[in-house]
């Protein structure tokens, strides 16, 4: 899953960038206001997190413009202000949560969570797809009752597939959801990815869960 962060403490930014990227989120980020609003409506992101007070253009006034222009990203709010009104012009302005500094680095994660599966159309931190599991809490795997051992990457590309089953996604739909836009790498990256995949979770079953679709893409699904 990609994330923007949009923070202006240099320090702060740092961390929670590693940290999220540490769970094997693919991390943009920026320090103003300005570029954060350029980075949403020109980028696709699963999430953003984004500072009331930025130079530039303060978090508000971003979060506004682009709910004005028609954008989706759920977007968490961070800031130092605690009261209950600027909350609730916080959310009345299209948030779709609000954290206040200073917080929890594991209660960070768990929105975030929330986040994501809301905009995934789930409410449970468990995904299924025919007898694979997945426990988006824990990032625990497992088929048919068997715990599979992912990389951080090989997770991220199967929990964005879980979360678009049935859903013919193209290259540069797993590039643009899973990793940053500094990324330079191969260009048969995604194509080595499913590789990987599909030895962990389709060899030995008899039902193929991956599936290429010739000329487009991946996608996952279980059943006929």
């Amino acid at each position: 899953m990609r994330i923007l962060i949009a923070e202006d403490e240099r320090e702060l930014r740092s961390i929670i960038c590693k940290r999220l990227a540490d769970e094997g989120y693919a991390v943009d980020s920026v320090d103003n206001g300005s570029d954060a609003a350029d980075y949403l409506m020109s980028g696709t992101y699963d999430a953003a997190i984004l500072d009331i007070m930025m130079p530039g253009k303060d978090g508000l006034e971003v979060l506004k413009e682009y709910r004005e222009g028609g954008g989706h990203t759920p977007i968490m709010l961070l800031t130092a202000r605690d009261s209950v009104s600027d909350r609730v012009l916080g959310l009345d302005s299209g948030a779709d949560d609000y954290l206040v500094k200073p917080f929890m680095f594991p209660e960070l994660l768990a929105r975030l969570r929330v986040l994501l599966r809301r905009n995934g159309g789930t409410a449970s931190s468990v995904i299924s797809c025919g007898d694979l599991v997945m426990d988006t809490s824990s990032h625990a795997v497992s088929r048919n009752g068997k715990d599979i051992m992912l990389s951080a990457r090989e997770y991220s590309i199967l929990e964005y597939m879980m979360h678009n089953q049935g859903i013919v996604l193209e290259r540069e739909s797993f590039r643009s959801h899973i990793w940053s836009w500094d990324y330079d790498g191969e260009s048969n990256v995604i194509d080595v990815y499913i590789r990987y995949l599909r030895k962990k979770i389709d060899d030995g079953h008899e039902e193929k869960l991956i599936h290429t679709v010739r000329g487009s893409g991946y996608m996952l699904k279980a059943g006929s």
